[in-house]
């Protein structure tokens, strides 16, 4: 089985790439399914229903999210509208949408794609994405009712990410971590077979600072205070970053890994390059 995982979409220079992009590599590596993180696709904060269609449309098959899932007004519904449109797992029980989907593959294998977000350093008041995932578990064997299980995880620490991705060595296909903005330079598959990187990196314009106007975000560390000066992601050409997994078709472990990594502005990487 082969998937794509990329990182978060970062306002329309992201949005747009990987709507171009994503229907080639479909094709031209002959994947199974695609997994985007959609949290920023928005003006850099949120998500909302037209994004949604139009990901779906070019061939994503999930859309993960993070802390700014919400972040759209009036967009709250969407959540509840699509199945493949998760927000995080350990959001507190009365929170609208579902932090886990499975999705179907053409030739009919089974991929729960898991969305928990850290602990560590975020503003919202969760549960632990350690227990959550465990308790979800319970529901799924890996290479039994599922052919596949991926986590984004959507984490500031990358010690958080690597103590989950420990923690589920073996029972999960993959531990992608997103929210930082940049890839990190740990692709691995750990020895119980689960694929692992700390970082997807982001889909935008690395021209920036994490994709926000580089201007904008150098006056905040230049100037204690800035009136009303709003932090716009950057829309030069975009680099799209994830990473690019094989698995076993029948113990759903991952038997190869490789960083993605395609634009103007990073060293390119790709798998059949």
């Amino acid at each position: 089985m082969k998937l794509l995982f990329l990182g978060d979409i970062m306002g329309s220079s992201g949005r747009e790439a990987v709507l171009r992009q994503v229907p080639i590599w479909r094709r031209e590596w002959n994947l199974d399914a695609v997994i985007v993180n959609g949290e920023n696709a928005v003006n850099g904060k949120g998500i909302n229903r037209e994004t949604v269609q139009k990901l779906l449309a070019a061939g994503v098959d999930c859309i993960t999210t993070g802390n700014h899932a919400f972040d759209v007004k009036g967009e709250i519904s969407c959540f509840e509208e699509f199945p493949t449109l998760l927000r995080p797992l350990n959001f507190l029980p009365k929170t609208p949408g579902r932090g886990s989907c499975l999705i179907t593959t053409a030739a009919g294998q089974k991929i729960l794609v898991v969305n928990p977000i850290a602990q560590l350093f975020m503003s919202q008041l969760v549960g632990s994405p350690f227990y959550a995932v465990d308790e979800l578990l319970r529901q799924y064997n890996l290479g039994g009712n599922v052919n596949a299980i991926v986590l984004d995880f959507h984490s500031e620490a990358t010690s958080e990410i690597q103590a989950l991705a420990w923690h589920l060595d073996g029972r999960v296909s993959a531990v992608i971590g997103t929210h930082t903005h940049m890839p990190t330079a740990d692709t691995m598959v750990l020895p119980g077979g689960t694929a692992y990187q700390s970082d997807a990196g982001m889909c935008g314009d690395y021209h920036s600072v994490l994709g926000v106007m580089r201007e904008n975000a150098v006056e905040k560390f230049l100037n204690t205070y800035i009136a009303d000066k709003k932090m716009e992601p950057a829309k030069g050409p975009a680099t799209l970053c994830g990473v690019y997994l094989e698995l076993h078709n029948t113990t759903g472990k991952c038997t190869r890994a490789e960083p993605v990594r395609f634009g103007p502005h990073l060293i390119n990487t790709t798998p059949f390059a």
